[in-house]
């Protein structure tokens, strides 16, 4: 273990797993060696003997990314608990924890048990836990291990009581820790008003088995564009944040407490919920302000191109560095059936779908040249399960050219992904585990 909040050598035995058929897109010659003895071979993408589709991850983008986020939340004064489930990769976790994450969060019981067979030492639960099986497997993790912190959320007096009832049958030693969570009017999960957060919160305080250490929320879910009655819906939601954490702090429901978390913030709206979070509290109240942005780190090529606060020009465009979209898929051209139309060795059990389609970038032909397509000289109007149709009107890939896509939405790439390489212009410099 290391001061990191993770269990590096769990990590770095990751490059001992051995490469195989389970693997898509890794070349054959590789089978039955480990990914480090790989890795010392210095392999390229387009001669290492690498097999089409193939998603890439670059590293100058990735390090870029962890560095400005990183400044820039020293910078403003709040901590960073990524989103794990963007990525579900130890190593992705490994190296934000070294710039600086407070912690990880997750979503789910399957998640966290990822999360902590690598040791991963402070979690923030961003959901409600009523699970009777999940929640014994966490006091046995909680009472196993002193160093690991953790939290979730409550947002109701019938959750609070599954909490409590399922811990006390199983015997738990240490209370879990609990944030009540605010939601909004038709959003997602999270108590409608402050009054019924304040009825869970004075429930939590009657249970010995849980403790009361803040308040959560999410704006995500009260704004899905970025014009400016969504932003001032962002803000509006965050002063209901703000008043609910006055509140309970009036009523003596924090005393005692060396901090009181209080968290929101998704990759779109971070910079709204850090001015918040971070503007004057009561006096006396130890809040720390956490944003749990995970799409910062691989960026992309449409979804967050247009919704991150460091690309839009609402606020923050010139003022910061913007991210670097830090992925890329690589099909082949395997049919040109007809004039104005390519097939390629592409579809949707390979790249996200559900926000943007795929961007072609970039073509490389027979001679070697990867070379820009010019805008507006393809798109892709669809994917099957295996295939893109790029529809052509001024490109002319031919059969057996490789295309590059931007992607939109990382969270809905990286899960059709369990070996990833990550590349310094063509050479493969790693490959990152995914575990979903």
């Amino acid at each position: 273990m290391s001061a990191r909040g993770i269990n590096i050598e769990a990590v770095r035995a990751l490059h001992d797993e051995r490469i195989d058929w389970r693997f898509k897109g890794m070349p054959s010659a590789a089978f039955g060696t480990t990914v480090g003895e790989f890795l010392a071979t210095r392999p390229t993408v387009f001669e290492g003997g690498f097999v089409g589709p193939l998603l890439t991850l670059d590293r100058t983008a990735l390090e870029h990314n962890l560095r400005t986020m990183a400044d820039w939340c020293a910078e403003h004064g709040v901590q960073l608990a990524p989103h794990g489930k963007t990525t579900m990769a130890p190593q992705l976790f490994e190296q934000q924890l070294a710039h600086g994450a407070w912690g990880i969060t997750a979503a789910s019981t399957s998640q966290l048990r990822v999360y902590r067979a690598f040791g991963v030492e402070r979690i923030l639960f961003a959901n409600e836990l009523v699970d009777r099986n999940g929640l014994a497997w966490l006091a046995d993790e909680l009472d196993r291990d002193p160093q690991f912190q953790f939290c979730c959320y409550v947002d109701s007096l019938r959750g609070v009581h599954l909490m409590a009832e399922a811990l006390a049958a199983h015997g738990a030693s240490r209370p879990v820790d609990v944030l009540v969570e605010l939601g909004a009017p038709g959003a997602r999960t999270g108590a409608r008003t402050k009054a019924e957060a304040r009825e869970i919160a004075d429930a939590v305080l009657e249970n010995p088995v849980l403790r009361l250490v803040g308040v959560a929320g999410y704006e995500g879910e009260v704004a899905h564009d970025v014009s400016d009655a969504s932003l001032s819906a962002v803000d509006g939601y965050l002063v209901g944040v703000r008043e609910l954490v006055a509140e309970l702090a009036g009523a003596g429901h924090f005393s005692g407490l060396d901090e009181v978390i209080v968290t929101s913030g998704g990759s779109a709206y971070f910079d709204q919920v850090a001015e918040a979070l971070i503007g004057p509290w009561p006096t006396g109240l130890p809040v720390v302000p956490v944003i749990r942005s995970g799409g910062y780190l691989l960026h992309d090529d449409g979804f967050y191109r247009v919704r991150s606060p460091f690309s839009r020009e609402h606020r923050l465009a010139g003022a910061e560095r913007p991210f670097q979209p830090a992925m890329r898929a690589w099909a082949q051209v395997m049919s040109r059936p007809e004039p104005g139309l390519a097939l390629l060795t592409m579809g949707r059990r390979d790249a996200s779908f559900d926000q943007d389609l795929p961007e072609p970038q970039v073509v490389r032909g027979a001679d070697g040249v990867v070379r820009e397509l010019p805008a507006g000289s393809c798109r892709v109007r669809g994917l099957a399960d295996q295939h893109t149709f790029l529809e052509l009107s001024g490109a002319d890939p031919q059969v057996g050219d490789w295309v590059g896509f931007g992607l939109s939405h990382p969270c809905t790439v990286f899960d059709k992904w369990s070996l990833i390489p990550v590349v310094d212009g063509d050479e493969v410099v790693d490959l990152v585990r995914t575990f979903f």
